[in-house]
């Protein structure tokens, strides 16, 4: 895929991408409380503190070497050697898609609803993230288009007593093979002849099956030709998530072919476990496996790292914001502040958002949408109706907003304005309090975001968190599948769907001192990172109880 050469390629922590330009030298990772100082920096800074080696090896236009130097060279793979894994199947079943998701990278190969978007061979690496050492080289391959077309010139051309890798090599000797000027009929086979020079060029192969097509000859001829190249073959169903899945059928048809070992990998409805259920099953299949096993250890603390570094993110948003405070005098109107403090809220929330998308390596970009493009994620979070849609209720039962019970001094706010119109200004998320005697001398209020709001931008971030886990970076339609269940992806704001990780009138302790440390705040004092390392080990703290309230399906 062609991408705009005047923008920076990305970087992240799990895609090791094939590029064309001069190598990218990431920084080493440092420590988490390290990078919390730099959170609300630019997304893109923050992105790149997480440790990867980029594979600059090969282009994409990659082909395998040629089958007959190959075969001199090819032994069983060795303990110690990177995996050569060839991911191959019919056009359009999803292999660019799940190599998407397997690399966290959006702009690897392409991916269109159209049949054999991918047309050459395409190289990436999965490396150690500590040690940047190469544990498994992934290959992307055409579709195959016609393999009934390509059995039938077998089984009329070689012989059959011959081995299947003999007779695999007299069709790559074949004029139907090169394609171009080459040929001498109309029979071209130049895109499959390229998936057979990589499978035999590899260690083992994945066979993608979309999950939604019934068992069809054609993919029963495609099983018998990479049955000959004589390497483990490991059927992988995609799009798993549909109701037209056909499943049982396709293990009953691989059984009779003696492929007992498949697995499960949504390339849109991602879930961890079956990636590490891919990489677990391949790994029954080989002598020495050591390498696999590394990367199962790896990404397994990679991907927990990735969700404490989330989770701070999200709590020291949070602290920000509870420190947030305004002073005004009793004769002030305090509808321009109340709403001056709404849009810092709303320029934090979306900062924070756009954090979390980076550090999961999802852009805002023309590639894929992004969960943001939700309806659920777009709404005002002072919102009376969108506190109410959460369940999100006041201690006295009253409206959304409406904040008398948590102790307002109305009769103050109402010198100005009437006791009607100041309920109506701090509706929309924040509290008055007066009840410093030393500023009831001096005549001053002091303005907070609520409770109420706190607990609704805590449960929207938890959710946002939720759907980047469990999105898959094949995923290019926004209301494209965000969980495994079968809500409307598009409503993420129903009672039902959210949980909030506290009751409104249990904020954590962490919260609560917040509020009386205005410093903490850059909304307040506007240093940045002065505020953020005074919050620093509270946001630590706070990201505990966020990760203790287990909002995962």
């Amino acid at each position: 895929m062609d991408n705009d050469k005047t923008k920076k390629e990305p970087v992240g922590l799990f895609a090791d991408k094939a590029l064309k330009d001069e190598p990218i030298n990431v920084e080493n990772s440092t420590t988490a409380r390290t990078q919390l100082i730099n959170i609300n920096k630019t997304s893109a800074s923050h992105t790149a503190d997480v440790a990867t080696s980029i594979d600059t090896s090969s282009n994409s236009n990659y082909e395998a070497e040629d089958s007959t130097t190959r075969e001199s060279k090819k032994t069983t793979i060795a303990s110690g050697e990177a995996l050569k894994l060839a991911v191959v199947g019919h056009t359009n079943t999803g292999k660019t898609s799940i190599l998407r998701t397997l690399l966290r990278d959006v702009y690897f190969g392409e991916v269109k609803n159209e049949a054999a978007t991918t047309r050459h061979v395409e190289r990436a690496q999965l490396t150690d993230s500590q040690t940047g050492e190469v544990l498994v080289a992934l290959y992307d391959t055409p579709g195959l288009e016609d393999a009934s077309g390509l059995m039938d010139w077998l089984e009329e051309n070689t012989a059959s007593r011959r081995d299947g890798i003999e007779r695999l090599q007299q069709f790559l000797a074949a004029d139907i093979a090169q394609g171009g000027d080459a040929l001498s009929s109309n029979e071209d086979y130049s895109q499959e002849a390229k998936v057979i020079r990589q499978l035999l060029a590899s260690d083992m192969a994945v066979y993608v099956v979309d999950a939604r097509e019934p068992v069809l000859g054609k993919y029963k001829d495609e099983l018998t030709i990479l049955s000959w190249a004589a390497i483990p073959v490991m059927p992988v169903f995609n799009f798993t998530d549909s109701q037209n899945a056909n499943i049982d059928e396709w293990q009953t048809m691989l059984a009779r072919r003696n492929l007992h070992i498949s697995t499960r990998f949504d390339s849109v409805a991602f879930e961890f476990e079956d990636e590490m259920h891919l990489w677990q099953n391949l790994a029954t299949m080989l002598t020495h496996s050591e390498m696999l096993e590394q990367l199962m250890r790896r990404r397994t603390e990679d991907w927990a790292q990735l969700y404490d570094e989330a989770n701070i993110i999200i709590a020291d948003f949070l602290l920000n914001v509870a420190a947030f405070v305004r002073e005004i005098s009793d004769d002030d109107d305090p509808m321009p502040v109340l709403q001056q403090m709404q849009e810092a809220v709303r320029q934090s929330e979306r900062a924070m958002q756009h954090n979390l998308l980076n550090l999961y390596k999802f852009y805002d970009n023309a590639v894929a949408a992004t969960p943001l493009e939700l309806q659920a994620y777009q709404q005002d979070p002072f919102d009376p109706e969108l506190l109410k849609s959460y369940g999100i209720r006041t201690t006295s039962g009253a409206a959304a907003g409406a904040l008398l019970g948590l102790g307002i001094d109305a009769a103050a706010l109402g010198t100005t304005l009437g006791l009607g119109a100041a309920i109506g200004g701090i509706a929309g998320g924040l509290l008055s309090n007066t009840s410093s005697i030393a500023d009831r001398i001096t005549g001053v209020k002091r303005l907070y975001i609520d409770p109420a709001t706190l607990t609704l931008l805590a449960t929207r971030a938890i959710d946002l968190l939720t759907a980047l886990r469990h999105r898959g970076h094949a995923a290019t339609d926004a209301t494209q599948l965000l969980y495994k269940s079968n809500k409307d992806s598009n409503d993420l704001s129903g009672e039902d769907n959210n949980v909030t990780p506290w009751p409104t009138n249990k904020l954590p302790s962490e919260l609560k001192k917040a509020r009386g440390k205005p410093q903490w705040s850059s909304l307040s004092s506007g240093k940045a990172e002065l505020a953020q390392s005074l919050r620093l080990d509270m946001a630590w703290s706070l990201s505990g109880k966020l990760q203790s309230h287990k909002r995962e399906s």
